[in-house]
């Protein structure tokens, strides 16, 4: 089912992320974890890709996994970065194969080992470019069919805070309205703490002639190494003083800065489902502890009760 069906469904989604892991075993203990939030029945769930595709195989043995072994919908992502157009066709033809309905096109970053690199190599260097691509793809020059003969449905990042490439916000604007004009049907947002950039953000969207749902990324925070990798990932990502303050506080204990994160994680969200939020993307950090505890705050006993 594409995700813009599962919009006109429900009146607000929940969904979760989770990025593979670098070993097979680790793969397994997650797993585990993914079986544990598909009770919660997630409108859908996503998997990232590493850094050029690092993590490529694992990513596409987990989505393919997640597809025929649980009832969830998967979002893969999808990057430009260091893939030839030969590369992101078989790549489709895979997903397609395995019944995968929707895509996440995303630029991507560069790899880390490789400080210096071409981006001329890449048969595609923005987002949007990904995008028409794949809303082109049908299976056709012998790939395998598509389930939905709509061909993939796509969703694209957008970024409440500011693009960290493009410091324009006019400009930033456009950009994003571009890959919706180019076939994007829906938009995630990359993480945030304080839900005014989010309204702000949703209220450019609009004023821009961007119609399409927009997903609240929302990350908890876990641990003090958490939050530090969340500030190196999330490039230009705002922490609110009261956030600091309130970490601060724990004195460094890791149980209490985790009630600390799982807290404002609940308000985010509680706030968000009060003014009417097309859907909240969980952040997951492959475990289902923090997002179970936000569902139980929440009063949510799984996300078809807020259909």
């Amino acid at each position: 089912m594409h995700i813009k069906d599962i919009f006109k469904l429900r009146k607000t989604t929940f969904s979760f992320e989770f990025f593979p892991p670098k070993t097979r075993e680790s793969a397994a203990v997650l797993f585990e974890h993914i079986r544990k939030l598909e009770a919660k029945r997630p409108a859908f769930v996503s998997m990232t890709y590493g850094a050029g595709g690092s993590t490529r195989g694992l990513t596409q043995e987990l989505v393919v996994r997640i597809k025929k072994e649980t009832a969830m919908e998967v979002v893969p992502h999808l990057t430009c970065v260091y893939h030839t157009e030969a590369e992101i066709y078989d790549i489709l033809e895979l997903y397609a194969g395995a019944g995968v309905s929707n895509i996440l096109c995303l630029g991507g970053d560069p790899p880390s080992n490789k400080p210096v690199y071409d981006r001329s190599m890449d048969a595609f260097r923005y987002a949007g470019e990904l995008v028409q691509y794949v809303r082109r793809f049908k299976g056709t020059n012998g790939g395998k069919p598509i389930t939905d003969p709509r061909g993939f449905g796509i969703g694209v990042a957008g970024f409440p805070e500011g693009h960290p490439g493009t410091p324009n916000r006019l400009d930033e604007m456009e950009y994003l309205r571009a890959k919706v004009d180019a076939g994007a049907d829906f938009i995630i947002t990359q993480l945030f703490f304080d839900n005014r950039d989010f309204y702000d953000f949703r209220d450019r969207c609009r004023l821009a002639g961007i119609k399409v749902p927009i997903v609240a990324g929302v990350m908890p925070v876990t641990s003090a190494k958490g939050l530090e990798r969340m500030a190196d990932l999330a490039a230009g990502a705002r922490f609110p003083a009261s956030l600091l303050k309130a970490i601060e506080r724990t004195g460094g204990k890791a149980e209490a800065v985790r009630r600390v994160g799982v807290h404002w994680a609940t308000e985010q969200c509680r706030d968000l489902l009060d003014h009417d939020v097309d859907g909240v993307h969980l952040y997951t950090l492959n475990r289902s502890t923090a997002t179970l505890d936000i569902y139980a705050n929440l009063g949510v006993e799984d996300s078809l009760s807020l259909a």
